[in-house]
């Protein structure tokens, strides 16, 4: 067994350089409703919670070294959200393109059988947009992924 009794996320928080306009980015062009806006925003994702935060004020609270490198234009991650269908995809990034948000790769089919393509939030974070069509949804919005087997 391992350390996580539960295999499932909480809470994924981002370090923004600048709360007001990150939370203006989440909020009015991808749609998001905040439920917390004082010093950090909070956004219901249907079974996590998105965080935006003052990157200073992450890099203090997870204990990194003042002074240290802290990468301040994104990270080696992506965020993602699956589409129901390519037309849904292509409907996204319509509606990014019209707020002159950074395309940083169009949607195409992908090597992996899907369709998708990347975006970046004012803080360089990469998002996924992806039409996956070997996996479905449950009622809820949530991903019906396929039976897997241990290994």
């Amino acid at each position: 067994m391992g350390a996580f009794p539960e295999q499932r996320m909480s809470i994924l928080t981002l370090a923004v350089s600048d709360l007001d306009a990150s939370r203006a980015f989440y909020r009015d062009i991808l749609g998001l409703k905040p439920f917390m806006t004082d010093n950090i925003t909070m956004f219901d994702m249907g079974g996590f919670v998105l965080g935006l935060w003052d990157h200073d004020k992450l890099q203090d609270d997870i204990g990194h070294p003042a002074g240290a490198p802290f990468d301040r234009q994104g990270s080696a991650m992506a965020l993602a959200y699956n589409a129901r269908s390519e037309a849904e995809v292509d409907t996204i990034f319509e509606a990014l393109r019209a707020h002159d948000v950074t395309i940083s790769k169009p949607p195409h089919k992908a090597f992996w059988g899907g369709y998708s393509g990347y975006f970046l939030d004012p803080d360089g974070h990469a998002w996924e947009v992806a039409y996956n069509p070997f996996w479905g949804f449950e009622a809820d919005g949530r991903l019906k992924l396929p039976q897997q087997e241990a290994v």
